[in-house]
This record gives C-alpha cells, structure tokens and sequence, in this order.
C-alpha cells in the first residue's frame, strides 16, 4: 500500500484539503479521503494535485515533422495539402525511428499534464508496402515506447482500405497503412497477447468500405464487445461534401445510421455536426475526441462546445503542441472568440470533463480520484499559484500561460514518473528523437 497526503486536491466532487490518496500494488486507488489527517509515513505534498488527462488522440510518428510544414506550399495551403507531406513522412519511417519519435513524444506528455494516450496508429507495413515478419511490429515499437516512457496506453490499430467514398482504390503513398479485416485484428490479438488495452479505428468513412466496416465491428466485438472504436469523422468540409454527394447524407448521420455507435465509440474531430447529428451522437453515449491545436494548425474549424451535451475529450494529434492545459485553452478561447464574450466554461469544469470523456474513450479506469480508479495525478506546484484559491491554481494553470513548468510531478498507476518537473529518460529520449529525426529530414531531401 502506498499512501500520500496532498494539501489541495481535484476530487470528482469538486476541490478538497487535506485529501489522503492511497493504492494497492496494481496502482489502483483504494482510498481518496478529503478532510483527513496526515497518516504516520504518508508522503506530504504541497500544490494542487489533478487528475492526470487521458490524451485521446495521438499519431505518434507525426512529431517528427511539427512545426515542418509551416510555409506557404501552394495558392491555399489546406488540411489536403499537409496531408501529402505528412505521407511523405509516413513512407520513410523505419521501425527503430518510430519507437525513438515515440519515445520523446510520451516523455513529453508525461511533463505536459498526460498520463495515458490513445494511440490511433496507422503506419504498418514496411516502405514497399509489405508485412513485417512480426505484423504488428510498427504497434509493438509504440507499446515499447510508452513502457519506457511510463505513460498508460489503449492501442488502436487502424483500418484503411481505400483513397475515398465509393471505395476508390488507395494512392501508392497509402501502402504502408493498408490492411484486410483478418490482418487487423491480427495485430489486435497480438496486441492484447502482451497485455495491451486494444480497440480499433476505422480510420474514416472515405478510408473504410461499408462491408468491411461491418466485418471490423464484428470481429473486434467477438475478441472483446467492450473495445474503444475511434474514428475520425466530420473533420473538413470537403469530407463532408464527398459523403454527400456518395450517400446523399452527412458522415455522422450515415453512421449513426449505419453503426452499432454507442459509448464505445470515439467520433474524433466532428467539427462540422448539425444539429440532429449532435442530439443523436450525446444520446447514443459516443465520446466526441478534440484536438484544437492541430484543429487550428490544419484549418479545419471550430467545434460548437456549449451545443454539445454529451462526452468529450482532447488529444494532441498531430503534435503542433504537446501540452494538455493548451488544449483547453485554444478549445475554450475559440469559444469565446465565436460568440464574443468569456468564460464560456471554466478550469476545473473543463478538466473534470476532459478526464472523464477521455477515460471512456481509452477503455481504462483512468476517470480520476476515486476509488477503483488508476493511480494517476499530476501536482501543479510552481511558486506564482501560491496564495492563490484552488480554483484560481487551476485557471490560472489553463488560461494564463506565462512558459512556466507548473507540472513538477506526475504519477502514472501510482508510480511517480515525472519529479521536480523532470523525466528519468528525457536527455536520452532527446537524442533518440534528433537523430531519428535528421536521418528522416536527409531520406527527404
């Protein structure tokens, strides 16, 4: 048993002092008692402790070129425009270089506020295309990753088939991602073999054929009826269009219509929903997956946040920045910007919120300081909150960045990964990165 006494903390019900936290050796909580008094040989700890954030959207090898594809590349740079860089990316990459990208990435989470990451992994096969001798050695590089990094995982192999609606036949610089129903969930039981929490993603309508979305569903609920389903959906207008002018509906009402969607399901970006399709989704229980920073950097919209009256969380996607307080803040400034005026919601609404729909999208027990739930929790301790009100801490962590470090320690399962703001693997994982990183800028050239 390992017990700690934290001075202010984020409980489910709200802020609360003097708050004992205790797990077992599986790093499950097995007290969280507000109002009591410091046990002989409990840790103290000053700050406000949170519930760490489930980062429920990541493309890990895309870290490799943020902050890349920052220039004018034609008459109107667009989401479609990136998306051709980003595959040349995606064709180079070498098992070793992902596990290194990886590596640094979940580092990097881990001293941003994140404690687990759903990973919506796509890149496969090797450069030609064909199998590794292990299937799902691109995934394992990942799960080797994030142990090294200490960060907690849901692993969602992709499915991708085809190039747009109506099955259009894949481009040559999709090779690397496609697979047949049967491979996939190979890689999922290989996967789960490891003990790896495992779902899937139809990558998107355009990507996944009806038929074959219907095999996918079937075989993902025969290995485990539980499983997280991502997908993305609704992200651009164009997608929106083309699904359309194929079904004569919108993306998420065909799916809706079309797919067992329930809470399982995790409809990432949606930014483009009317006002049927967000009733039907909130009422089904699907979980609505955010990534506002890479929202903004891709133009792809806003997201309507106070239309929504159902589950949702963030995720740092394509990793134009890496910090969870951000993610609230760009999502929650958007809001004020389009109806002009503040607080649209507040700090610890927006992180409770965040918790337990990314919690729900990762299939874990990670939905905060309760009983029954993982160990994981942040403390924010930087020297300009103090004096402050717990809630004050907590916005003014979120709304009023001034690059300072006011994560200084993380614990992950009850095992404290992150201390005095700095990670064990940092410096090595750095190095790892910069040299994957030069070896794919040269492959490029």
């Amino acid at each position: 048993m390992k017990r700690l006494h934290a001075e202010l903390a984020l409980l489910p019900g709200g802020f609360a002092r003097e708050v004992l936290i205790a797990w077992d050796e599986q790093g499950r909580l097995t007290e969280v008692q507000p109002d009591a008094a410091r046990p002989e040989g409990a840790e103290l700890i000053a700050g406000l402790v949170v519930p760490g954030l489930p980062n429920l959207h990541s493309h890990a090898f895309q870290r490799a070129f943020a902050g890349l594809t920052e220039y004018r590349g034609s008459t109107q740079d667009s989401f479609w425009t990136w998306r051709d860089l980003m595959y040349r990316f995606a064709g180079a990459i070498t098992p070793d270089e992902l596990e290194a990208i990886a590596t640094q990435l979940y580092v990097e989470m881990l001293r941003a506020g994140y404690t687990s990451v759903c990973e919506f992994h796509y890149v496969h096969h090797d450069a030609a295309g064909r199998p590794y001798a292990n299937p799902a050695e691109m995934s394992l590089r990942l799960v080797a990753a994030a142990r090294r990094a200490g960060i907690g995982l849901t692993m969602l192999p992709v499915l991708y088939q085809t190039s747009g609606f109506g099955a259009e036949p894949p481009r040559e610089d999709q090779k690397r991602f496609l697979n047949d129903v049967a491979g996939l969930l190979r890689i999922v039981e290989a996967l789960r073999a490891q003990g790896v929490r495992s779902g899937v993603a139809p990558h998107s309508l355009r990507a996944v054929p009806p038929a074959a979305l219907k095999d996918l569903l079937d075989g993902i609920a025969a290995i485990d009826a539980g499983a997280p389903i991502h997908i993305h959906v609704a992200e651009q207008m164009q997608e929106v269009d083309d699904c359309l002018a194929w079904s004569g509906q919108r993306p998420v009402q065909w799916l809706l219509d079309h797919a067992p969607v329930d809470e399982r399901w995790c409809l990432v970006h949606a930014t483009h929903l009317d006002a049927a399709e967000r009733e039907q989704a909130a009422r089904r229980g699907a979980v609505i997956g955010l990534a506002p920073s890479t929202e903004a950097n891709l133009g792809d919209g806003l997201f309507d946040l106070p239309a929504w009256h159902g589950a949702w969380g963030i995720g740092s996607d394509s990793h134009a920045s890496v910090d969870a307080a951000e993610e609230l803040r760009l999502l929650e400034y958007g809001q004020r910007l389009a109806r002009q005026q503040r607080n649209v919601s507040v700090a610890e609404a927006m992180w409770s919120a965040a918790v337990a729909g990314g919690a729900q999208a990762a299939g874990r027990p990670v939905a905060g300081l309760a009983v029954g739930q993982q160990a994981d929790f942040v403390l924010l301790a930087d020297a300009m909150l103090d004096g402050l009100a717990p809630a004050e801490r907590l916005a003014s962590h979120v709304f009023a960045s001034h690059r300072r470090e006011a994560v200084h320690e993380v614990w992950v399962g009850g095992r404290r990964v992150v201390h005095d703001g700095r990670h064990a693997e940092a410096e090595a994982a750095e190095r790892g990165f910069l040299a994957a990183r030069a070896r794919l800028r040269e492959a490029l050239r």
